[in-house]
């Protein structure tokens, strides 16, 4: 049995969600955003630190799953994704977890199917994985599905 903590960070909104994976079977333990409604960035770099480290006090995961950097087409906005990863990051291994890193293309399409799913179809496989009742927030669905993909990772590497 393991824990996965999956984080799709921004720098406003980070999704997080936990699930937890025995042999082939994953279930939900929880999801939800970290909210930095602050304008400096050093400011929203602590609270996604903080609350990074809490989600971690409270679920005590095995694995910390994350989505890679892409190249976005305002260079600031790619900065800040990247420094909001770091915080992160810093968390998790301030925890002594293990990190693991993802492409949004692999999450697509370990989860829906194609590389080029979109939010909504990513939120909607996320609900039908782990039978949710309802469709969880969008940046909330994203980390569910980087957790989901670490754990068909995990899985398909003890086959080898």
């Amino acid at each position: 049995m393991s824990i996965i903590l999956g984080i799709d960070p921004g720098s406003r909104l980070t999704g997080y969600g936990v699930i937890r994976q025995v042999g082939r079977q994953i279930s939900y333990l929880g999801s939800g955003c970290i909210k930095t409604a602050v304008d400096d960035l050093p400011t929203r770099l602590k609270r996604i630190y903080a609350g990074v480290s809490e989600i971690i006090l409270q679920f005590q995961p095995d694995y910390f799953a994350i989505e890679q950097v892409f190249m976005a087409k305002n260079a600031d906005s790619a900065l800040k994704l990247g420094q909001a990863r770091g915080s992160a990051i810093v968390a998790a291994v301030n925890n002594e977890l293990p990190v693991f890193e993802y492409a949004a293309r692999l999450v697509k399409q370990s989860v829906v199917g194609t590389g080029a799913a979109d939010k909504k179809q990513v939120q909607h496989m996320v609900k039908m994985l782990l039978k949710l009742p309802a469709s969880p927030q969008a940046d909330a669905a994203d980390a569910l599905a980087i957790a989901i993909t670490h754990a068909h990772m995990m899985h398909t590497l003890i086959k080898k």
